[in-house]
């Protein structure tokens, strides 16, 4: 998401508090209008109804224009002023957007008497209203309906109008927000339940009140306007400003908490109640280009089941509530960097029932995968003839931007037999295949008539074997696309792709599915390092191999590998090695940095180089070094002093230590050597 704030000046209460002349403001009031009553009508209470709401957006927005200095003196004061570019926000649009949401909150705390003083647009037989928005708009419009004008104030400010958080708070104590930081608390809280749509949401037709429908409500009355024209402009005049201070909530809403506590306390008691549950219709997967965990359906036999569905939302919210765990008697599992909080609004059921002796209930709130189980009853037991297995848990797993292969199954449990994954709907076909054997076909998976797999086995601490699923999705979505997923021990498995090596004046590769014969070949020889990964939280691994290189005495070709690991909040890691000719030898790491965070490997890090040291079978030593396809040139410096033309270096060398290696690609300038060290990857 963009911020607005181009200029330093334009977001803080200082430059927002100069009163801009009534030409400008006008001119800026016109050119960001719908912005600027969009912000309104989020902050003006739902209580108010539609069509009362709409009126009193442009009503605020417009009577803003009166708090402007008169333009002769702001000119003669400010002097010439060069107007600033359309489409920047400027002072002018700061100084409006203050007055509006100072406006919009003062109505919202006391709306008869507020609103009263903001006569409403005429509009005469009508009722307006924004059009309807998906299921998600519905669901964020409930959950903002549920907390004060200052949290939705805040909300507004951060998505809306993209300011920083401390922009936000200095803007809502000028607008007389006793608690800024608090408010803005709860609006974050809110925002990341909703995770990366929350603008797009925003942006809807459920949050437009510019683009509006209309429907009559006065037609038989509209008989009688010819002959009472005259008493009705006089009973308008007389009655506009009363209707406006007798409003009052319609009875099918309820007022707005009163601080940000109670509205949280609303918000997660929503949250609670099986009954907001979202559901999926069965059939949407395959009529939306949205492919992804919103389109799962409800599946398994406890769908109905409101008192498993009560207790699991009840586990969720006092587990992440309650840190300490022991008074809930719930355990809490959270995959890395993933929130570890309540949830917020109504989340997705994706699952539901029994499976390996426990119940299990799926949920997907926006950004994160729940994950409740708990032990069956003796009676629930015999009936399935498992036993019961642990004690109640709750796992929380980040999920955001998962698409149609990071999303295409969820482990729902782990038993000694090996695990059972809940298939997407897309999902036509699935095998299990050991990606250390690429020759041996994968075999059929079976799967129940709710999506649950057979248990596919775990793999083994030695490596022995490396299972993985085989899928191939749907026809009535793409045609004849097949792609491997790794359990790492996470509810969500790894998506495992390939990047074959550069051929001569061939294109650049991008990232393929790894099901093909010389993909499968290639993850044979790093299936044992995704081992290493288990638990970290990864979304998906790429195995790039920048080089191959021909080795000295015809000693067969080597292959230089990247390995990178995405997570789920886009951080990538990064190994870089080296593979000798035989097939059944282990890559060998190339020493070099260990960051958390790294473009290598990745589109926005093309470019690589690394070295390390080797011992030919007659027992000479050698200097290796590679270079992505870009690299022309490579130089070495230290122990081994060498420069070559091309991606490849191979010099002999008589002693050890860290090698400088500086490579040179057209138009990037020089590229630093990723790995120094004395590794050798043949043995002395």
């Amino acid at each position: 998401m963009q911020s607005h704030e181009t200029f330093p000046s334009t977001d803080i209460p200082h430059a927002a508090s100069q009163r801009p002349g009534r030409n400008e403001a006008e001119a800026a009031l016109v050119e960001h209008y719908p912005r600027l009553v969009r912000l309104a009508h989020l902050i003006l209470p739902p209580a108010l109804g539609r069509h009362r709401r709409v009126l009193a957006a442009h009503a605020l927005v417009q009577k803003s224009l009166s708090s402007a200095a008169p333009s002769r003196l702001a000119d003669a004061a400010d002097g010439p002023t060069v107007p600033a570019q359309r489409g920047e926000p400027g002072p002018v649009l700061a100084w409006l957007r203050q007055h509006v949401v100072s406006a919009a909150l003062r109505a919202a705390g006391r709306p008869r008497w507020s609103l009263g003083r903001t006569p409403f647009p005429t509009v005469l037989g009508l009722r307006l209203f924004p059009g309807a928005g998906g299921d998600d708009e519905l669901v964020l419009e409930s959950t903002l309906a549920t907390v004060t004008p200052e949290v939705r104030a805040a909300f507004a400010l951060r998505v809306l109008e993209g300011l920083t958080a401390q922009s936000s708070a200095l803007l809502l104590a000028a607008a007389g927000v006793s608690a800024p930081e608090e408010v803005l608390r709860v609006a974050e809280r809110i925002r990341s339940t909703v995770g990366r749509d929350a603008e797009s949401l925003l942006h809807g037709a459920e949050f437009d009140p510019c683009t509006v429908q209309a429907r009559p409500t006065d037609l038989l009355r509209r008989r009688h306007r010819t002959r009472l024209t005259a008493l009705a402009a006089a009973v308008l005049l007389a009655a506009s400003t009363t209707a406006v201070l007798a409003l009052r909530p319609e009875p099918s809403e309820r007022p707005a908490p009163s601080s940000p506590a109670t509205a949280l306390a609303a918000a997660s008691a929503r949250a609670a109640d099986p009954g907001l549950l979202l559901r999926t219709p069965a059939d949407r997967w395959s009529d939306t280009a949205r492919v992804d965990l919103t389109q799962w359906p409800a599946r398994g036999a406890g769908t109905g089941d409101t008192a498993l569905l009560t207790r699991a939302l009840t586990a969720w919210t006092q587990v992440t509530g309650d840190r300490s765990g022991d008074r809930t008697g719930v355990r809490l599992i959270v995959t890395p960097d993933t929130p570890a909080s309540p949830p917020a609004a109504p989340a997705r059921l994706l699952f539901a029932g029994p499976v390996d002796g426990s119940a299990v209930v799926l949920l997907h709130d926006g950004e994160r995968i729940i994950r409740y189980a708990e032990p069956l009853s003796r009676r629930d037991e015999a009936a399935i003839g498992e036993p019961a297995v642990g004690e109640p848990a709750v796992e929380l797993a980040r999920a955001d931007d998962a698409d149609v292969t990071t999303g295409a199954a969820v482990a729902l449990s782990r038993t000694p037999r090996g695990v059972r994954f809940l298939l997407a709907p897309w999902i036509d076909e699935s095998a299990v295949r050991d990606l250390r054997r690429p020759d041996v076909p994968a075999q059929r998976l079976a799967v129940s008539e709710f999506g649950v797999t057979d248990p596919v086995p775990q793999a083994p601490n030695d490596c022995g074997r490396v299972p993985a699923l085989q899928v191939r999705s749907s026809t009535r979505i793409v045609e004849d696309h097949s792609f491997l997923l790794a359990d790492l021990g996470e509810l969500s498995p790894t998506h495992l792709t390939w990047t074959p090596a550069p051929g001569t004046g061939a294109p650049a590769r991008q990232p393929r599915e790894a099901t093909s014969a010389a993909g499968l070949a290639a993850w044979a020889r790093s299936a044992c390092a995704l081992q290493e990964l288990r638990g970290t939280g990864v979304r998906a691994v790429n195995r790039w191999e920048f080089a191959q290189q021909s080795l000295p005495e015809r000693a067969g070709r080597a292959t230089w590998t990247c390995t990178r690991a995405e997570s789920w909040d886009g951080r990538g890691r990064v190994a870089v090695a080296w593979e000798g000719p035989d097939a059944r030898s282990r890559p060998v790491t190339v020493p070099g940095p260990e960051p958390e965070d790294t473009a290598a490997c990745s589109r926005f890090g093309q470019h690589l180089l690394a070295g390390t040291y080797w011992t030919a079978p007659s027992g000479a030593r050698y200097y290796l070094a590679a270079g992505s396809r870009a690299v022309t040139a490579i130089t070495a410096r230290g122990p081994v002093s060498a420069t070559g033309r091309g991606p490849v270096l191979a010099v002999r060398a008589n002693t050890t230590g860290s090698v400088r290696l500086t490579g040179t690609v057209p138009g990037s300038g020089e590229l630093r050597g990723w790995g120094e060290g004395e590794t050798d990857p043949a043995g002395s």
